[in-house]
């Protein structure tokens, strides 16, 4: 029988807003990526202090994740299309203006609106997706969406230190400028005008300070950790704002007409399990580049790129495999690949506590990160389709952003912990040895200490990691028997359906 000319149009459609996302994706992680490495340069040329250069990175992190669930809210109400173009259109004029920004400061405030173009286009990019794609093809195409992340993680430390060093700082910005803008206008061309919306309108302003206030104090706690250990005043009360807001929070959600958060998901146990997954996932792997960089500067005494080298196989088999994963879709639905992805992590994991070594050589250390990078490879674009597949059209949005911003929390909670955790063996005079990468020059003797500490931590990762899978089959579980949610409520027709927002 001939295709049906309807089908063959919306795959078409697809694969173009597949081009779109797919290549704003890579400017917006090469550009977050690239300032990793670039940040010297930039805190030289200002003659920066350590405050200020904190903030670079941390106002960034901060603002892009409270600000998702506010922009997939408005996303849903007034269509994903114009969201994400006006995101396109921030983030590419803040990558021009940070290049003449007069001070360090100043870096600081326009990341915060480059943060505030980056939430626009996250939030909506994986909705963008869901809405396009027939369901069949769903899999594949967020393979390749998440794949596109990877890209930029191999390409974005090396390119930020060469344009840094060979042209100036300024270039670690202005080069995603006419990336954006042809982005841009790819974006105006391809993507579709949504239909007016019929969904509810309205915002929830306590709500979303709520958000801020308590998760911003929680990332900002977390994120001094490293930095000044658990019992500094700004880690102690950031945690506590979060503790005490965070029940005040699901009350105001669940009397408000239009929540930010739909506390009613959370009773969904496919979704709150898969948003469990999602964290505890996240949690086991997101620190492992970082950790094993480090590990081999401070306990092996290599350079920045020798070391940043060693960490490109996971890197690169999460490109792979995301690009590649859609292929299972065929035999196996995206809860299965997800359980499978997390499998191959944990193994990782665990191949890589037992390798892990002063004097050991790097063939082991090697394969574990190329499981590690499978594993994430196979569980990130499953368990994001498992999630979003059949939620109905104005729920997309919001769902993909908590999404994030759960994903964004964990990166910033299992860094903390992970940082903590690794010199906890060690005396509190040599720790910052081990972040200045000098340890095995000052102090041999402490680098068993310091494997120590990674092997317990690179443990505990494992056990995390072992626990999201037993997540993933619940929700399996829970939606072979049916979903007990009302998440369907006010919107009939299933996103499979829609080729619209």
């Amino acid at each position: 029988m001939a295709p049906d000319p309807t089908d063959r149009d919306r795959t078409r459609y697809a694969w173009r807003v597949l081009s779109v996302v797919s290549m704003a994706s890579i400017a917006f992680a090469l550009g977050t990526s690239s300032l990793n490495v670039a940040l010297p340069d930039v805190v030289r040329a200002f003659d920066a202090s350590a405050a200020a250069a904190s903030w670079m990175l941390l106002s960034f992190m901060l603002a892009n994740t409270v600000l998702m669930v506010v922009f997939g809210r408005l996303a849903d109400m007034f269509g994903r299309r114009s969201m994400y173009l006006w995101g396109l259109a921030t983030y590419t004029a803040a990558s021009l203006a940070l290049g003449f920004a007069p001070d360090e400061w100043w870096i600081v405030g326009l990341r915060v609106v480059q943060a505030a173009g980056g939430a626009m286009l996250l939030a909506n990019s994986a909705a963008l997706l869901t809405d396009a794609f027939p369901r069949h093809l769903l899999g594949r195409g967020m393979g390749v969406y998440i794949a596109s992340f990877s890209v930029a993680q191999v390409v974005g430390p090396t390119l930020g230190g060469f344009l840094s060093h060979r042209f100036g700082w300024q270039w670690v910005f202005w080069f995603s400028v006419p990336l954006g803008l042809v982005c841009l206008v790819w974006g105006i061309v391809a993507l579709r005008r949504a239909p007016p919306t019929t969904g509810e309108r309205g915002l929830d302003l306590p709500g979303n300070l709520l958000v801020l206030v308590s998760l911003g104090g929680l990332l900002i706690g977390l994120s001094q950790v490293s930095d000044h250990g658990w019992t500094a005043p700004v880690v102690l009360i950031g945690i506590a704002l979060f503790v005490v807001l965070l029940p005040v929070f699901v009350v105001v959600e669940r009397r408000s007409a239009n929540p930010v958060v739909d506390m009613g998901l959370f009773t969904d146990r496919v979704f709150s399990l898969g948003l469990t997954a999602s964290f505890l996932s996240t949690s086991s792997r997101m620190a492992v580049v970082l950790l094993v960089a480090l590990f081999y500067q401070a306990a092996h005494g290599e350079d920045p790129i020798t070391a940043g080298l060693r960490v490109l196989p996971m890197s690169a088999a999460m490109m792979v495999f995301s690009a590649s994963s859609g292929l299972l879709h065929r035999w196996l639905d995206a809860r299965r690949v997800a359980v499978l992805g997390n499998a191959v992590s944990t193994a990782g994991l665990l191949l890589l506590t037992a390798s892990i070594s002063a004097t050991g050589g790097y063939a082991t250390v090697c394969v574990a990160l190329v499981l590690l990078g499978v594993g994430s490879g196979l569980f990130v674009p499953a368990n994001t389709t498992a999630l979003l597949d059949e939620l109905p059209a104005n729920r997309v949005g919001i769902v993909n952003a908590m999404r994030l911003m759960v994903i964004n929390t964990a990166i910033v909670v299992t860094t903390a912990l992970a940082l903590t955790s690794v010199t906890a063996a060690l005396p509190a005079a040599l720790r910052p040895a081990v972040f200045a990468g000098t340890l095995a020059d000052v102090a041999p003797a402490a680098v068993e200490q310091l494997v120590l500490g990674y092997r317990v931590t690179l443990a505990g990762m494992a056990v995390v990691s072992a626990l999201s899978i037993l997540a993933v089959l619940g929700a399996r579980r829970s939606a072979r028997t049916g979903r007990n949610a009302p998440v369907a409520v006010g919107a009939p027709e299933p996103v499979a359906s829609s080729t619209g927002r």
